[in-house]
């Protein structure tokens, strides 16, 4: 009878020993439903508002730019005719008359060094013709008692007024009723043209004219807000909803991508 030996294993080899089948480790895309809706609501929802603000930054370069090429152009003699809004915007005018302080308005809820106030706008009865321009001749503060108006001093006589003309902002809500002639209106919140227009009995021209900061015709404090201030906040918050959109993707491309066993 014969008997077999095994033999040994080689030396530096180890035998491997059946155990337990390991978990897998292995991670696959599976995104879940209401992270997916969320995030698909978000994220153009965050580039859309970036682009919104982008856009406003880009619109008031423009303005910036327009401005200041016009404002190195020659002054133009305001006529007294209607002209045009637009060729004229942004243009240096001259123009002469006198002021009627009787259709003047106040322009409530204007600020200056963080002190409340008034921008006060005066009709000026164009030499020569029936038509009035109305001259924006700057801010005034408010007085203490918020029952009282403060008291406005105006030329008499013939001035001669030189600024900018401008188109005041339009698209705003009103509470306040139209004005009328026996029912004046001293203080307003906004400036609208038409509804001014309404409120008189004579034809006025299509801009507004901001005193120069240099014109002595009756002016008040006169720091003009330029069309590009606070452009860097605009632009601060488009990257900034541009940068919610790009977490938002991020976010969701981390809780899509899941263990499997």
């Amino acid at each position: 009878m014969t008997t077999s030996l095994s033999k040994p294993p080689p030396l530096g080899r180890h035998v491997m020993t059946p155990t337990a089948s390991e978990p897998s480790t292995a991670r696959r895309f599976r995104p879940r439903l209401w992270p997916t809706l969320a995030a698909a609501l978000l994220i153009p929802l965050f580039i859309a508002a970036g682009q919104w603000q982008w856009t406003k930054a880009a619109a008031k370069t423009a303005r910036q730019q327009q401005l200041d090429a016009r404002s190195a152009e020659p002054a133009i003699a305001m006529p007294g005719t209607p002209v045009d809004a637009q060729a004229l915007r942004d243009r240096k005018v001259i123009a002469r008359g006198r002021y009627e302080p009787e259709q003047q308005i106040l322009i409530d809820n204007r600020v200056h060094d963080q002190q409340a106030g008034y921008h006060v706008v005066t009709p000026l009865h164009l030499e020569g013709s029936e038509t009035r321009l109305l001259v924006n001749r700057g801010w005034v503060k408010a007085p203490a008692e918020h029952r009282l108006l403060p008291q406005v001093e105006t030329p008499r006589g013939i001035v001669e007024v030189q600024g900018t003309a401008v188109l005041p902002a339009s698209r705003f809500f009103s509470l306040g009723a139209e004005g009328t002639n026996s029912e004046w209106q001293g203080v307003w919140q906004h400036l609208d043209l038409a509804r001014y227009g309404r409120s008189v009995g004579f034809p006025i021209q299509p801009v507004v004219v901001e005193l120069d900061a240099r014109s002595e015709a009756g002016g008040f404090v006169r720091d003009w807000r330029r069309p590009d201030q606070r452009i860097q906040t605009n632009l601060g918050y488009a990257l900034q909803w541009w940068a919610f959109a790009a977490t938002t993707a991020v976010l969701w491309l981390f809780f899509s991508v899941r263990r499997t066993t």
